[in-house]
């Protein structure tokens, strides 16, 4: 019976995608991992590749929909069900044993520490990843209507536009300064 379970597909699927996802959540990054792991032994590397650029082409996560697609190639629509069942079991409980865990120490005192000393940390990352948008090349920085578009986003968030209004906005200003 342990013989029959190592040399199914089935229980390769799930394994290959239980351990892709305990290794590396994300999913653009497991991508390397699902190529080492899938090609030669479930698909060849032209499906493969046919794959991740299916998984690209629709929204959504990538590393469930290469574990359909991946699934679906190995072994029909069971192996569909079998891939997401490995794909999702190691977020799932990853996500359950932390909600249980902060359940339990909601109430102290140094977590209201930890959060409001992680807020400008969290900040700051994000004016880091917004100054690596704007730049162009090595060390200039995106033009004079970049700027002016961020300028007037930003009054517009401080003055409670709607999030989707604001970028609503900037696209189509976007398509007016950047023809």
């Amino acid at each position: 019976m342990r013989n029959w379970l190592k040399s199914s597909k089935h229980f390769q699927l799930f394994w290959m995608f239980l351990k892709v996802n305990l290794i590396s959540p994300s999913g653009p990054a497991s991508i390397g991992l699902l190529y080492k792991e899938s090609v030669g032994s479930l698909m060849t590397e032209e499906r493969f590749v046919e794959a991740v650029g299916f998984s690209n082409f629709l929204p959504g996560s990538e590393a469930l929909k290469l574990a359909m697609f991946i699934g679906h190639a190995a072994s029909g629509v069971t192996g569909v069900f079998i891939a997401l069942l490995g794909a999702v079991l190691p977020p799932t409980v990853m996500m359950l044993a932390l909600s249980l865990v902060l359940r339990q120490i909601q109430h102290e005192n140094w977590l209201t520490g930890f959060v409001a000393g992680m807020s400008p940390a969290v900040a700051a990352l994000i004016v880091m990843v917004a100054w690596e948008l704007f730049r162009v090349g090595k060390n200039k920085v995106a033009d004079k209507r970049a700027l002016f578009i961020a300028a007037l986003s930003a009054v517009a968030f401080w003055l409670d536009v709607p999030s989707p209004l604001v970028l609503l906005g900037a696209g189509i200003l976007g398509v007016l300064l950047f023809r």
